[in-house]
């Protein structure tokens, strides 16, 4: 069997890969945390909600296999994948359910905390424009779903760790290098992509992370004016 070397991920994919990867645990440690580290918990939580919408845009405008229509789990293709006739390049559609997964359930958690507050000093940016009391639940959701995520992620690990060991192919080289070898006739290079794309997708994320740091947001009303009291006229 001829092997050949296609590329598969494109740069951009691979850097927003491993920044999710490192923010999102940089997210969950400074949470646990808290005090001090809690300012620098949301810092993470806007950086994750521009990651989360470049992918999102990428998943349009990208080269072809980051595109969502590439790979987009239906059922014809799930079935198929465990019938073991499925033979594509890129996630696979168990892969996809778990990636579309993942992304949608990091994006709640990032938007959740735009609204929450932790009773002493932090309020999300966007806390006004829910009120206290719809806060403090959303607050709880927020932490709660902190446990889920941690779930998931290690799940994906474990999963990345049986397609190593088991199935033999190795996930993490190609998100790394970009490159992965295929049999001849498996598949093209990815195509598109360009510089254009990526401007459109970044001003996009910049964009979002902008409205969610609450910079839109009318400015606090300014403090009542404190009348000193009168002197005593003896």
């Amino acid at each position: 069997m001829t092997i050949r070397r296609i590329k598969l991920w494109d740069l951009p994919t691979r850097i927003f890969h491993w920044s999710l990867f490192a923010l999102v645990s940089a997210a969950l440690v400074s949470g646990e945390i808290g005090g001090n580290a809690i300012e620098w918990h949301g810092k993470f939580g806007l950086a994750i909600v521009g990651l989360v919408v470049f992918r999102l845009v990428w998943g349009f405008v990208g080269s072809t296999y980051a595109r969502f229509a590439q790979f987009f789990p239906s059922p014809a293709s799930i079935a198929a994948y465990l019938r073991g006739q499925w033979h594509g390049l890129g996630h696979n559609p168990v892969g996809a359910l778990s990636a579309f997964a993942l992304l949608a359930l990091v994006l709640a958690q990032a938007l959740g905390g735009l609204f929450s507050n932790d009773d002493i000093a932090f309020r999300g940016p966007l806390f006004d424009l829910v009120g206290k009391d719809l806060s403090d639940t959303i607050s709880g959701l927020h932490s709660l779903a902190g446990n889920v995520l941690i779930a998931f992620i290690a799940l994906h690990v474990a999963a990345i760790i049986f397609y190593k060991r088991v199935k033999k192919n190795n996930l993490v080289l190609p998100m790394i290098t970009g490159w992965k070898d295929v049999p001849e006739g498996a598949g093209e290079s990815a195509k598109g992509g360009g510089v254009v794309a990526f401007v459109v997708a970044l001003a996009i994320a910049l964009a979002a992370v902008y409205a969610a740091s609450g910079a839109l947001l009318p400015p606090p009303p300014p403090a009542p004016a404190v009348t000193a009291p009168a002197a005593p006229s003896w």
